[in-house]
């Protein structure tokens, strides 16, 4: 169900359904006393009426004869009062000999009647609904001497208990309505008073904007029930501006990896420009930019690798890689440089890891030529692969300078050297960290980097079995 048949405002919307759950309840509860109270009424006039028969049958039972209960009609009458009931004795298949009706209602013709053993009781009252509503009881009654059998027939009309019924329904009615329109007006005001602490967190919201993203929801005095949306919103207040600010940094980076080889490439074209140069001093000129331009392509080529990756929806293809083959092929392929740099490869591997293998040949190459740059001379490093329980690992290990924690953390943000301000080397554009991490989590795997105290620095690949 779609619900656009609600208000929008929540606090409406909660009345509205509170009144529907008020009207219900006490709809339930009025109908409730209501039937309680027309039983009541109308097991009392039964009551009367049995109790009134019964005392007839009585009388009949101490009269001597037929004739003496003829005689003492005005009594019959007397003790009906001034009340519309009806009263007939008569003699089994004879007319009335006593009967009082004023109304002259029609006595029902299928009235049983009660055996002479067997007192009266609520089972054998008749209701009729002609009008006026009676409510009839008959029994025998053997009289006390000449033993005749008179049939003893009365009847109530329901006036009076109607007229109670009907004020009784008008007064349950009446009630159920107040309650209603009152419990709605409370739950409507209460509503209004709980939702200040939303009002407050929207009014707080709205301050928040790019250049102020410092503003957080206080959590000490939010309502229980809010306190979770409120943490929740408050992380997610940090994690953007912790994405802002990468953002901010990354442009700045990217700006001023631009800019430099931008500069030099003006620069000399200005200085070559300044005369007229030789052949060979041209040849120069075009070698260098060209070096620059290879830079730039290179931090292009990156910064769309690592666009991709952030945009990948669909996992990559992977398959069993033989980690011990991988690693020894990129110790041969960096076997050259490696010795220039006076550094040497050790490879201790086994096993496969499922991996894109394009992928993980990029990542490899980023990490030994890392390795290779920052290592000191005359040491080992070390390429290792082993099959885990969860998975596969591969490790990059070489010995180098102490990196402190700090500095450990944000090896793989764009564009971080953890040497920015010594010397940088040329080739460097501060991303190929960056690419490992983004290799690993196409793969759903994850990307370590740790350092001891002696220098030696380990750059883990975990991926997933």
């Amino acid at each position: 169900m779609s619900g656009r048949w609600l208000p929008q405002s929540l606090a409406v919307r909660v009345t509205l359904l509170c009144g529907l759950i008020a009207f219900a309840m006490t709809g339930m509860l009025g109908g409730y006393f209501f039937l309680f109270a027309r039983n009541a009424i109308n097991a009392h006039a039964d009551d009367q009426l049995i109790g009134r028969a019964e005392h007839f049958r009585t009388l009949v039972g101490d009269a001597r004869t037929v004739q003496d209960l003829r005689d003492q009609s005005l009594m019959f009458a007397a003790l009906l009062g001034a009340t519309a009931d009806v009263l007939i004795l008569r003699r089994v298949g004879e007319r009335a000999f006593v009967e009082v009706n004023p109304g002259r209602v029609a006595v029902p013709p299928a009235l049983p009647l009660v055996p002479t053993d067997r007192r009266m009781t609520t089972q054998d009252v008749l209701r009729t609904a002609d009008h006026p509503q009676m409510h009839w009881v008959a029994g025998f009654a053997r009289s006390g001497h000449d033993g005749a059998m008179v049939e003893v027939l009365t009847g109530h009309p329901l006036e009076s208990e109607l007229q109670m019924i009907d004020q009784s329904r008008f007064h349950i009615l009446r009630s159920t309505l107040m309650s209603i329109v009152v419990s709605v007006l409370l739950v409507y005001l209460a509503l209004r008073h709980g939702l200040r602490p939303l009002r407050r967190v929207a009014a707080q919201a709205a301050e928040i904007h790019p250049i102020n993203l410092s503003i957080r929801f206080p959590e000490h005095d939010a309502p229980r029930e809010l306190r979770d949306m409120v943490t929740v919103f408050n992380a997610m207040l940090d994690r953007i501006a912790q994405g802002y600010d990468r953002l901010s940094q990354f442009s700045a980076d990217l700006a001023h990896e631009i800019r430099t080889p931008v500069g030099a490439l003006i620069g000399q074209t200005q200085v070559a420009l300044n005369r007229v140069r030789t052949p060979a001093e041209y040849q120069q000129l075009l070698e260098s930019n060209l070096e620059e331009l290879t830079r730039l392509s290179l931090i292009v080529d990156n910064i769309l690798f690592l666009a991709r990756a952030d945009h990948a929806m669909l996992d990559i293809a992977r398959a069993p890689l033989a980690m011990a083959d991988e690693l020894q092929g990129i110790a041969d392929y960096f076997e050259g440089p490696a010795e220039e740099a006076g550094l040497r490869f050790s490879v201790q591997a086994s096993g496969t890891a499922m991996a894109n293998a394009p992928l993980v040949r990029r990542a490899l190459h980023n990490l030994v030529v890392n390795a290779l740059r920052y290592s000191r001379p005359d040491t080992t490093v070390r390429l290792i692969g082993e099959p885990l329980a969860s998975g596969a690992l591969i490790a990059v290990e070489n010995d180098g300078a102490f990196i402190p924690a700090e500095q450990l953390e944000r090896l793989f943000d764009r564009f971080y050297r953890a040497d920015a301000t010594g010397e940088r080397p040329a080739d460097s554009s501060g991303l190929g960290l960056s690419i490992v991490k983004a290799i690993m989590d196409l793969h759903r795997g994850e990307a370590r980097v740790t350092c001891s105290t002696s220098g030696t620095i380990r750059f883990e690949l975990r991926f997933p079995s």
